[in-house]
């Protein structure tokens, strides 16, 4: 059986107002501090709903609070306003009437948030499917867009749209410490700069005239966010895209028009006009709404004015000129909000042609319908008079404003405030220094222009600065004909009165005018719903919670009338209830009802009422409740109830614990035959277990004595076996041998014959070669002689030749022998193939020099030629690294040289073979031309994190060490340039191109012990690609690096190592990071 909990269980405080005792104004608010103090924010008078404001977020609008409340009585629960809104639908959904709840208090009471929560509840518990969740989608969402457009940040959090009319006159202009509504700043902050463009708007707020500067951050507000809120709720609720455009245009139109200045001039009559002093923003404003600009440009400096048959235009002075422009202003974006709040019921109405069931949320005031059984008159403040004195037909406060601003002449503020002194002075409720009543003349408490009224829960004082001007309202018609004339695809909607063919001589309505049919309207359609209230209460003016402010509570109290709601349900009865839970809940109060009643619930409510001897007169029955007149006589019952519940709780006791004992009994009784049975189990296996192991020892030493005299059988069997063996394997052996040795006695003599026939052969061979060699030297000595002697013969025939030409032979002779001999000199002293080699032998005569260094030359490119040639492609791009360096680093960084001997490795991490980083490798397409471990250096502390560092052909990419996860991922197009430092440290900067996608988190700022290498590469692949702007490598000690939205400076100076480390990174301020660098020897 489900267990329901009531209002009066577990009670802080009095759940409902009605049953307090002694009720005074005191006993009301301290019941209201002790609830409040107990995160108790609702209280109940009757079925009125009192909401404290916690400024805080509480845990009770969850979910399961939803279904919690769903379908459940009101009194059911304790107080909720989950449970108003569950009672307000069920009577729309079961009684078929149209509802209505009326959210009253001031502001920052949480009125708004209330009907936040009304609409969250009902479009949590209502129908299901498609069509309904998109509604229930779009009501939701319509929320942040009529906030944007219709709210503004004030001093005390007030709402300014309601559900008719527009405070427009915040469009222009702002009262001190508040600004203008929501949509100018969250559209400056939050567009695009591509929107800001099209629109012909600046971020900066200063820049426009209509944006109050001294409140435009407001703490806690994300305006940029709202705006992207605005801007999704918008497409939502159902906007194209081209309306949202057109929304913001308006809105941008409005800031542009704020800036339009003017200029007085005097024309040659004598009389005054204005001109524009600067016609940009007037240009960029006509841009934007599709007007010509000479056309608007005409409506702000004259005014047509027509009677009958004639027009008079006329020129308009500088202070007539900012009222039009101010006029235009007001009612442009006024109308843009009527048509956003036309579109977004259009969108959200149902779409069928059946009657459709009616829930408003109104925060209004109104008056509560009581149940149709007999009552007691009460008397309380009847608020007709108030009434009557403001919107009366001839002499109220609105009428005469009407009138005086319709007057012919000079009306001013204090026209008006003339008026109501001489008619209104002799109201009771209307006060005035300046009227004809002269108590009020030494009254310092009221200023001379203000007027204050008395209402029901206190006096009001109004300032009538700016009533006549804020009631006209009127807009010229000249700019309305301008407006009208646009191409933009709102603005004809928004001023149909601008068309000529449709020309209206009537003045349009003033703004009190306007109110008042507003109100009218709005209290016809309240007539015909079922009203439910909420009672909203600010508890401190500091939004703080845990704050309770008696005086601010009590004044709030005063005027929502809280104590009259009181005393009016007390006078009558003070509490009610439907029969079926009071009998469920009393029924144990008497023995016929207890503990099932099988008649109908009243009926059984009347005997338990008899059996209780409750006086008459302190209750009566209506058709579906029974009404209790006094709270003492609802305490009875439930003290009665408290005790019974006592007794009953006893009862259970007893039968539960004489129950508890029989079942402990039986069990144990139960659990003794069951441990009997498992022990005569244990025994007779314990036994079973010992014949068992004795008959095993016994078979174990039989079949032990059978193996044992089995294997000394086998063991003497086997003996004999290797004996015959043996045996034979020994006479094998020595006939082997004796065979053996007769084979090598023959193998040695046939050896010796063979040694002496090779001698034999030898001498025989040398004698032969003895003569040959003779011969031979005989055959060349007779060669010999010949030749000297053919040599004598030519020198005698040829010697007289020879004398003439001896001088040039010699010489010719001389010079070969001397190149000769260097030649044949240089090649036997020639240096080492080594292209480092520089030693050269040194030229033997001054003549040789030009050759001597040009032999050098083409021997060491000959020998460079040679060394190249021995190359592979890999070896050849590692040198053309080395040279790519040598020019980028030498000379420049003290960390160079010793880099030189350093071969590039490139992938020092093996990522394609080690598989602790092969999920990294996976997720990296292209060819690692480089990985190593890098050290990220963190702004805030100059600490380094440990990063894996990947360049391939067109990115660079920083993944964690430890997991491999990819950290940032850069293509190098985005790589403007390298910062590094001059000296042997290994910190480098890349720093993004500004713009670009990877740009948003700002620059990278390592440290490496390959940065040569690292830096040459990046260079190298930067500059292979035609396609790519070549990298710029910045060699200095000290250069900025982007960090978000910061710019910080990275100073490198020399310093002694600190903690055993050669360079330190340290964070000096927001600013500045300072590199330590040990000096160089």
């Amino acid at each position: 059986m489900e267990v329901k909990t009531s209002l009066l269980d577990n009670m802080i405080g009095v759940g409902d107002m009605v049953l307090l005792e002694p009720l005074s104004e005191d006993s009301f608010l301290e019941n209201l501090r002790n609830r409040f103090d107990h995160n108790e924010i609702y209280t109940y008078i009757g079925s009125v709903v009192i909401s404290m404001n916690p400024y805080r977020s509480l845990p009770i609008y969850t979910p399961d609070k939803v279904e919690e409340y769903r379908n459940r009585n009101f009194y059911e629960l304790s107080p909720h306003i989950y449970a108003l809104a569950d009672e307000a639908y069920r009577s729309l959904r079961d009684q078929d009437k149209d509802q209505c709840i009326l959210i009253t208090g001031e502001s920052g009471a949480g009125k708004t948030e209330a009907s936040k929560l009304v609409m969250s509840y009902v479009a949590a518990v209502c129908g299901k499917g498609q069509e309904v969740n998109k509604v229930k989608e779009q009501l939701l969402q319509s929320n942040p867009v009529l906030e944007a457009f219709g709210n503004a940040k004030t001093g005390e959090e007030r709402q300014l749209f309601q559900i008719h009319l527009l405070e427009k006159s915040r469009v222009v202009k702002q009262p001190r410490g508040e600004r203008n509504f929501h949509i100018f700043y969250q559209l400056l902050s939050g567009a695009s700069d591509d929107t800001l463009k099209k629109l012909k708007l600046d971020r900066d707020f200063s820049k426009y005239n209509y944006l109050s500067l001294d409140s435009a951050a407001v703490n806690g507000l994300d305006d940029a966010a709202n705006f992207r809120t605005v801007r999704n709720a918008m497409q939502i609720v159902g906007f194209m895209e081209d309306e949202v455009q057109s929304v913001l245009e308006l809105v941008a139109a409005v800031l542009k028009l704020g800036n339009i200045e003017f200029k007085p001039e005097s024309r040659c009559n004598g009389t005054d006009e204005s001109r524009i002093k600067d016609k940009n923003d007037l240009k960029e404003m006509c841009e934007l709404l599709g007007i010509e600009q000479s056309v608007l440009e005409r409506a702000f400096s004259y005014r047509t004015v027509e009677a009958k048959m004639e027009k008079v235009s006329t020129t308009l002075n500088v202070a007539q000129a900012y009222y039009a422009r101010d006029a235009l202003a007001k009612n442009l974006y006024s109308r843009l909000f009527s048509w956003l709040v036309t579109r977004i019921n259009e969108s959200i109405k149902a779409q069928t042609k059946t009657r459709h069931k009616v829930m408003g949320v109104l925060d209004i005031y109104g008056f509560e319908i009581f149940e149709g059984i007999e009552w007691t008159n009460i008397e309380y403040f009847n608020n007709a008079i108030i009434c009557d004195l403001i919107e009366n037909h001839q002499n109220g406060i609105l009428a005469m404003l009407d009138e005086e601003c319709l007057r012919p002449g000079t009306v001013t503020d204090e026209t008006f405030l003339d008026k109501l002194n001489t008619i209104c002075a002799e109201h009771q409720h209307f006060e005035s220094r300046l009227s004809k009543n002269s108590k009020f003349l030494t009254d310092h408490s009221l200023p001379h222009s203000c007027f204050r009224i008395q209402h029901y829960a206190g006096k009001v004082l109004y300032r009538v600065e700016g009533f006549v001007d804020k009631n006209n309202d009127l807009l010229y018609r000249d700019l309305s004909q301008a407006m009208y004339k646009a191409t933009h695809s709102l603005i004809k909607q928004l001023f149909p009165e601008g068309n000529p063919t449709k020309v209206n001589l009537k003045r349009p309505p003033t703004a009190g005018f306007q109110f008042k049919a507003s109100v009218g309207t709005l209290m016809k359609n309240l007539q015909t719903k079922n009203p439910n209230y909420i009672r909203c209460i600010k508890p401190n003016d500091k939004k703080a919670s845990h704050i309770f402010t008696d005086s601010l509570v009590r004044h709030q109290a005063r005027y929502l009338g809280l104590m009259e709601n009181v005393r009016v349900r007390r006078a009558g009865y003070a509490f009610r209830q439907a029969y079926e839970p009071c009998l469920e809940r009393y029924k144990m109060l008497c023995k016929r009802t207890w503990p099932h009643w099988r008649g109908p619930a009243r009926e059984g409510v009347e005997v338990l009422m008899a059996d209780l001897q409750v006086p008459t007169e302190e209750y009566s029955y209506g058709r579906s409740k029974i009404f209790i007149r006094n709270p003492r006589t609802l305490f009875f019952l439930e003290e009665r109830r408290r005790q019974c519940l006592q007794d009953l709780a006893t009862l259970i006791q007893k039968i539960y614990r004489g129950w508890k004992c029989r079942r402990q009994f039986l069990l144990l009784k139960k659990s003794q035959i069951v441990v009997a049975a498992w022990y005569r189990r244990y025994a007779q296996q314990k036994k079973y277990q010992k014949i068992k192991s004795a008959t095993t020892v016994v078979q174990s030493y039989t079949r032990g004595w059978q193996a044992r005299k089995l294997l000394r059988e086998l063991k003497y069997q086997k003996r004999c076996e290797e004996a015959v063996t043996t045996i034979s394997a020994f006479w094998h052996g020595t006939q082997a041998r004796r065979e053996l040795r007769q084979l090598k006695e023959e193998a040695r003599n046939k050896h010796a014959v063979t040694v002496i026939w090779a001698g034999w052969q030898g001498t025989k061979a040398r004698r032969e070669l003895r003569r040959l060699k003779e011969e031979a030297r005989r055959k060349h000595a007779v060669a010999v002689i010949w030749a000297y002697w053919q040599g004598l013969k030519v020198r005698r025939e040829y010697r007289k030749f020879f004398r003439a030409n001896a001088g040039k032979k010699i010489y010719d002779f001389i010079i070969q022998r001397i190149m000769q001999k260097y030649f044949l000199g240089l090649k036997n002293t020639m240096p080492p193939m080594s292209p480092i080699e520089k030693n050269w032998p040194a030229r033997p005569y001054l003549f040789l020099d030009g050759v001597h260094k040009e032999l050098r030359r083409i021997f060491h490119l000959w020998r460079c030629k040679k060394y190249r040639s021995q190359f592979t492609e890999e070896k050849k791009a590692v040198y053309e690294e080395k040279l790519e360096a040598s020019e980028i680093f030498k000379d420049k960084k003290a960390l160079y040289p010793s880099s030189v001997n350093q071969p590039f490795k490139g992938d020092y991490l093996e990522i394609s073979k080690n598989p602790k980083y092969q999920k990294l490798n996976s997720a990296v397409d292209e060819k690692v031309l480089l990985a190593d471990v890098v050290n990220k250096i963190n702004r805030a502390n100059g600490k380094g994190t440990a990063r894996i560092f990947l360049l391939t052909k067109n990115s660079v990419v920083l993944a964690d060490q430890k997991t491999g996860q990819v950290k940032a991922s850069v293509p190098l197009p985005d790589l403007a340039s390298v910062s590094v430092s001059t000296q042997s440290d290994g910190f480098f900067a890349l720093k993004l191109k500004e713009g670009s996608a990877s740009a948003i988190k700002g620059d990278f700022l390592l440290s490496s012990e390959h940065l040569i290498e690292i830096i040459t590469k990046l260079h190298r692949t930067g500059t292979t690609d035609a396609d790519r702007e070549q990298l710029l490598v910045d060699i200095s000690d000290e250069f900025l690096v982007q960090f978000k939205q910061d710019k910080v400076c990275v100073k490198f100076i020399q310093g002694a190592p600190k903690n055993g480390n050669s360079v330190s990174c340290k964070r000096k301020n927001n600013r500045l990071l300072e590199v330590s660098v040990p000096a160089t020897a």
